[in-house]
């Protein structure tokens, strides 16, 4: 007999016993009452019914919690001190008694509970990822913000440079892949954010290189380009294909199917005033005119902080002026947690189409959270030294 054939007659023992106990019990009336009787479902039920249950609950659990949803959460991120990321060999300010902050916005993939999360709390903002990645991939799109906050330092620098007095030069450092056009040589081959250096033997230091590189070039030729990707030189043979035409001039011509971006470096004449930026895996550009003051601040002797916490926002040009960035509201409750005294906010931007609104944002917020950081307006850098030169050190 098998164990199977053992339970099912365990079974049919259980059922004849429960029979056996039924009993009747007569009362002073016609009054008939049974003693009730607890049916056992057979263990191959029970056992399906735990699975059943089990498997519901995981399937629940899946949904839940790793299914994503087509939207990116926008919260409150951090503010970082400025200073340690800045380094130049000689800084004529060792002592800074105060602290310039950047501030960031933390970006989420939305999933069932994180997304009704969001609607729960007012301070979290749910974007469409369609509308922010317009067309791009995630990869390619953080590609592109780690290029956008590269330009943003590089600007900085200059801006500093200038402001402070300090010769620089700029050195073209090759260019970056941005995008892939679909269906084209390159797709299969490279990468966003690969640095090109070389075609063939020519060393290729601004896209006008390579561009003239290709000029003379005919479809079904074979290049082989030399790029850097992450640490790694690599090198791979393409084959010219015909582009496209150009929107512009209805013009087609060969190329291998990339989007690209100059790479350029600020070179400081004199070696001990070169600056070095490391701000690890932060994006954007809208940290620029925090690094254009922390650099200032390290190329001169005196301390602009004035032992103040100062953090703030802005993009920053070559000139010094300083642009609107976005998820300002976010970025006033980072600073507030991390104890920033003042705040610089943009200044609001009227355009064609309307205005964008910074500094009145930023205004609200900071009423909303009941904060004592003073949020102050400026519209270059400029308008930031400024206040900093007419603070009382603390």
């Amino acid at each position: 007999m098998t164990d199977k054939d053992h339970e099912n007659q365990r079974y049919r023992d259980e059922q004849e016993q429960e029979e056996r106990e039924r009993e009747t019990d007569y009362g002073n009336g016609d009054e008939v009452r049974e003693r009730p009787v607890i049916r056992r479902a057979h263990p191959q039920r029970r056992s399906r019914r735990f699975f059943t249950s089990l498997l519901v609950g995981f399937l629940c659990f899946v949904i839940l919690f790793y299914v994503p949803l087509p939207f990116f959460i926008y919260m409150p991120g951090t503010a970082e001190a400025v200073h340690p990321m800045v380094s130049v060999p000689k800084s004529d300010n060792t002592d800074e008694k105060g602290s310039l902050m950047l501030v960031t916005v933390r970006v989420a993939n939305a999933n069932v509970v994180t997304y009704l999360w969001s609607l729960a709390n007012k301070y979290d903002e749910l974007q469409l990822k369609k509308d922010v990645l317009r067309g791009m991939s995630e990869k390619d799109y953080s590609q592109q913000q780690q290029f956008v906050m590269l330009t943003s330092q590089s600007d900085a620098i200059q801006t500093a440079y200038k402001k402070a007095g300090v010769p620089f030069h700029i050195k073209g450092e090759g260019v970056m892949v941005t995008g892939l056009s679909p269906g084209l040589p390159a797709e299969k081959v490279m990468q966003a954010g690969d640095k090109v250096t070389k075609a063939d033997e020519k060393a290729i230091q601004t896209s006008q290189d390579l561009f003239a590189f290709l000029e003379n070039k005919k479809e079904g030729d074979t290049v082989t380009l030399t790029f850097i990707r992450g640490a790694k030189e690599m090198t791979a043979p393409l084959t010219l294909a015909k582009l496209p035409p150009d929107k512009d001039t209805g013009k087609s011509r060969v190329g291998i199917g990339i989007t690209m971006a100059e790479m350029q470096s600020v070179q400081a004449d004199d070696p001990s005033k070169q600056v070095t930026i490391k701000a690890g895996e932060i994006g954007g550009p809208s940290a620029g005119l925090m690094f254009s003051l922390e650099i200032y601040n390290q190329l001169l002797p005196e301390d602009i902080t004035k032992g103040h916490k100062i953090a703030g926002t802005g993009t920053i040009d070559t000139e010094g002026n300083v642009g609107v960035i976005g998820g300002i509201k976010h970025k006033v409750i980072a600073a507030d947690r991390e104890g920033a005294e003042i705040f610089f906010a943009p200044q609001d931007l009227k355009t064609d189409k309307g205005t964008i609104y910074n500094y009145t944002e930023a205004l609200a917020r900071a009423k909303e959270i009941g904060t004592k950081m003073k949020i102050v307006p400026v519209a270059t850098m400029d308008d930031a030294l400024k206040y900093l030169a007419e603070l009382p050190p603390k």
